[in-house]
């Protein structure tokens, strides 16, 4: 089978599962309904990130054996993104305490770190460091930020859709431009799973991708990530880099949820994408701004640092710099911005 075949079943089968999981939803009373922390004012069907989640796994065997994948990111992109997914499915079912959710997320993490082999080194300006059992600690802290963040950050129509679309095609074209095409086969299958979700999510949604697709998501972005860093050190700052608008927005909302001395896992509308929605009036236009963001502003930027014209740390620098400006802008994590925006 050739990998084109292989990219177009995994479109139409997401799409299709999709289909399904929206007619269960209605079925079931399966709904999203609006409340006072909610941006969405219509009641809709939730569960639908499922279809990634089912047409993306599956296809993993398959990446194996054509040798387009290696086994170690297999085993770690199947363990940790069925445990996740389980966790969040469950969630979305019935509420679980947030401990337990949390030591689901630290089990699927140390799952992926220990299949992956720990943290590659890091090309820090023009030297690389071995961080060791350090490294690999940091690493499962940095999967399971990536997977409660994704899940943070999916609070409007299309956008942890539209985000995760253009940082798995941007890795792919980093991979092409550079000719390490080792990294490229999971992400632009994964791109393709949450494109054929993405038709029934862009703007206005017909069903939401709730928290099992959500944190599966921010999971198997994090291994990509780390899986194309231990193929070329570059590209974990270029992944980093690709995925900076909900880093720096998830992060700068966070820590001043955490000096207001807010409850981190209270629901709330503080994030700087949510405060751009609402000033915005539309789900479509901050969706296609960030969107805009990504292919204009940090793509370039992450192809300039794994093409080796600018050092990692100095590219995600820069890149970063109008995101925190955004951020501060739209005065992300405060009280006061909730009532006055």
């Amino acid at each position: 089978m050739t990998f084109g075949a292989v990219f177009l079943s995994v479109l139409v089968a997401s799409w299709g599962f999709t289909w399904l999981l929206r007619r269960y939803a209605l079925s079931k009373s399966l709904m999203d309904i609006p409340n006072e922390r909610s941006s969405h004012s219509v009641p809709t069907p939730r569960g639908g990130g499922m279809a990634i989640v089912f047409s993306f796994l599956a296809t993993l065997p398959v990446l194996g054996v054509s040798g387009w994948m290696d086994d170690g990111a297999i085993y770690a992109l199947l363990g940790s993104g069925l445990l996740v997914a389980l966790v969040g499915f469950a969630d979305d079912h019935g509420h679980i305490a947030a401990r337990w959710r949390l030591i689901g997320h630290f089990t699927a993490a140390i799952w992926a770190i220990y299949w992956l082999g720990g943290l590659p080194p890091l090309k820090f300006i023009s030297a690389s460091i071995d961080l060791g059992w350090l490294g690999h600690a940091l690493a499962v802290i940095y999967l399971v930020w990536m997977l409660n963040l994704y899940n943070f950050m999916d609070g409007i129509d299309g956008l942890a859709g539209a985000e995760a679309l253009i940082v798995c095609f941007g890795g792919a074209v980093i991979c092409l431009i550079t000719g390490q095409v080792q990294p490229l086969w999971g992400a632009v299958l994964l791109g393709a799973a949450v494109a054929g979700f993405l038709c029934w999510n862009f703007p206005p949604a017909r069903i939401f991708m709730g928290d099992a697709g959500s944190g599966f998501l921010g999971i198997s972005l994090g291994i990509l990530s780390l899986h194309a860093g231990a193929v070329e050190s570059e590209f974990l700052w270029s992944w980093v880099i690709l995925l900076g608008v909900f880093i720096v927005d998830s992060t700068w909302t966070l820590g001043r949820r955490l000096i207001n001395g807010d409850k981190i896992y209270q629901a709330h509308r503080s994030h700087a994408y949510q405060y751009a929605s609402r000033r915005y009036g539309s789900h479509k236009t901050v969706t296609l701004g960030v969107a805009g963001l990504n292919v204009f502003w940090l793509l370039p930027w992450a192809v300039a640092v794994a093409s080796g014209y600018v050092s990692g740390f100095i590219g995600l620098v820069v890149a970063y710099a109008p995101l925190l400006c955004l951020a501060v802008l739209f005065k992300a994590g405060t009280r006061e911005a909730l009532s006055s925006v």
